[in-house]
């Protein structure tokens, strides 16, 4: 699930398993979501789970 940081508008989407989507439109305020700085795609920080890659990375 992913949050918009601007018009709190909720979508369920499919994360890339590969890659991080650094870029997202919200589909209900066609605002582009960046991520917040450190993170590395907007899964990360406006997401319910981190993106694969982290996921990943975490359990090493």
């Amino acid at each position: 699930m992913l949050k918009c940081p601007y018009c709190g508008n909720k979508e369920n989407l499919i994360m890339p398993s590969d890659a991080c989507q650094y870029l997202y439109e919200c589909p209900n305020c066609n605002k582009i979501i960046a991520p917040k700085t450190g993170d590395c795609c907007v899964f990360c920080s406006y997401g319910s789970n981190p993106c694969p890659p982290v996921q990943l990375s975490d359990k090493q």
